[in-house]
């Protein structure tokens, strides 16, 4: 019996925001190797961008890794900058995006990690990391030559005003949550994508990390394997974070240390009222649905 072609997902629009820009990816010129890092922000995007690095340079110190696995669809620097970067790469690409499915141009030939993460730990990652936003990059952002969006503007007092800002207007304001999950979630089944999730890599990183190289057909050197798993924990990347760090932290008060913080779950519990709780949570099985939901909240296999 003959077996159905593989549907893969096409470019249907474009996404352009405060930081995003999707056309970028129009021009960009795909090799067979090539491997995307997707992600909501602040969904653990280095982390998985570390993994990768450790796992292709066996376990090297003193990398660069920002510059090595550029932000693709960022709006800064120009799209001509980024495109002459990557094109100038002669290492396997390791390349972060922060677009859904839909507005990303999708090639059957590269592998695609997308790191999940619960949307209340995204928040209050979101939230730390606007409130230290230095004013001047608030301005340079919202000064933007073109823009048609809302301003992004400064973050509130109260990070539970922010929250219900955040859930009342699906991501506000940044970009759209629930429809950026549910497009990853949607093509998890390809065989060239693969999820991700943070309480996976917080509960048993070494297991993951072997799964990140099965997918992505890198032997392990056993003699590698401790400094592989060693540079990829919180500290070490905490401690060498400006070549992790995109923009070496240099748009955040505190630089570094602001942009990492405390890489933890599960702060929201003391904050959120039982409402707020129920609110989120009806929300997600409402939008992605289910089975989304409940992997996004806890992980697992899906």
């Amino acid at each position: 019996m003959a077996t159905e072609p593989i549907r893969y997902p096409q470019k249907t629009r474009e996404l352009q925001c405060h930081l995003l820009d999707s056309t970028v990816w129009n021009a960009f010129e795909f090799r067979s190797d090539d491997i995307i890092i997707a992600s909501y922000s602040k969904s653990g995007t280095t982390w998985v961008q570390q993994i990768v690095a450790q796992l292709l340079w066996q376990g090297a110190e003193h990398l660069n890794v920002a510059e090595m696995s550029p932000w693709l669809d960022c709006r800064f620097p120009s799209n001509e900058e980024k495109l002459a970067v990557v094109a100038a790469q002669t290492h396997r690409r390791f390349i972060k995006s922060h677009l859904p499915v839909d507005a990303l141009v999708f090639s059957p030939q590269a592998k695609y990690i997308y790191m999940g993460r619960d949307g209340r730990d995204v928040l209050w990652s979101l939230y730390h990391h606007h409130l230290n936003m230095k004013p001047d990059v608030i301005q340079s952002i919202d000064a933007a030559p073109g823009r048609v969006w809302p301003p992004l503007g400064y973050a509130p007092e109260s990070i539970l005003q922010y929250f219900r800002d955040w859930l009342d207007r699906d991501g506000h304001p940044w970009w759209p949550f629930w429809e950026h999950v549910l497009s990853w979630w949607r093509v998890r089944h390809l065989p060239n994508v693969m999820l991700l999730h943070f309480a996976d890599l917080k509960a048993d990183m070494p297991g993951q990390i072997r799964r990140v190289a099965t997918f992505l057909d890198i032997p392990i050197d056993a003699s590698a394997w401790e400094a592989i798993v060693e540079h990829c924990t919180f500290e070490y990347m905490k401690a060498h974070g400006a070549r992790s760090v995109p923009f070496s932290g240099d748009l955040w008060e505190g630089g570094v240390r602001t942009f990492m913080h405390r890489g933890g779950n599960g702060r929201w519990r003391d904050t959120l009222t039982p409402e707020d709780v129920a609110r989120y949570e009806r929300t997600a099985e409402e939008r992605p649905g289910p089975a989304c939901a409940h992997w996004l909240a806890h992980g697992g296999s899906c």
